[in-house]
């Protein structure tokens, strides 16, 4: 297999010189020619203060020099772009290897995946974090609960523009007690402000971290509470337009 490429380098090699040396000879001999033929046809046929002469041959000597620059410049360039092109094989496709070595090369891949994934943990719950694997993986109770308050604040000002400014300590019933007369009740008269209140007590003073039932507790009560606020929200837009529009027609 390796001597194909060779024995066709050698060949594309003896024909580059074979290539430069007819058309170097080529060009000597028309430039004699041209040049006797200068001197034959000159008054005093000889080489002196033959002007036509002269000019042949600094013509023959320009083309040669700059014909030489232009191969240098080549040669170069190709060097210099070879010389970046790592000199270790590497195989890119499926056309680069073997058939044998590309499946075994396949086979490893996917063993070393299973192998990777296997030994993930699982069934392992760590206090605070959801289990690997469910709907919370990844996801840490206590902050993630707590990150709900700027977003609930951020709706209830835009539904009562009044309301007071959130404190970092503030009890959740204290602080969102204008809210209570837009949320609903359950049939223990309790409304989500109220489960949510407790669920974000437990979050922030709470010595054991919250288990999932709690936390789901309490992002019901937020996700309640948001819903609320936000149909609030969307029937003062609509109120808005409808007086507006009655202004408009009057």
């Amino acid at each position: 297999m390796l001597v194909a490429p060779r024995l066709l380098r050698t060949g594309s090699e003896l024909l580059y010189a074979l290539t430069v040396l007819v058309t170097v000879v080529a060009s000597g001999l028309s430039c004699a020619a041209i040049i006797s033929q200068a001197v034959r046809t000159a008054d005093n046929r000889s080489w002196v203060r033959n002007f036509n002469a002269l000019v042949i041959g600094a013509s023959y000597i320009i083309v040669f020099v700059v014909s030489l620059l232009y191969c240098i410049k080549r040669r170069v360039a190709v060097r210099s772009k070879l010389q970046r092109i790592s000199k270790t094989y590497r195989p890119v496709g499926k056309d680069d290897l073997p058939k044998p070595v590309h499946k075994y090369v396949t086979q490893e891949y996917v063993r070393a995946c299973l192998v990777s994934y296997e030994s993930l943990p699982k069934d392992i719950v760590h206090a605070g974090w959801g289990r690997p694997g469910s709907k919370y993986d990844g996801v840490y109770f206590r902050r993630a609960l707590l990150d709900t308050i700027p977003k609930i604040d951020t709706l209830a000002h835009a539904v009562i523009p009044t309301h007071p400014k959130l404190k970092p300590h503030a009890r959740m019933l204290l602080h969102f007690r204008f809210l209570v007369p837009l949320l609903p009740k359950d049939e223990d008269g309790m409304s989500p402000l109220h489960y949510y209140d407790s669920a974000i007590q437990l979050a922030r003073n709470a010595e054991s971290e919250l288990t999932e039932e709690e936390f789901e507790l309490g992002m019901k009560a937020a996700s309640e509470i948001e819903r609320g606020l936000e149909e609030c929200k969307e029937e003062m837009g609509e109120s808005e337009t409808e007086s507006l529009a009655q202004m408009e027609g009057w």
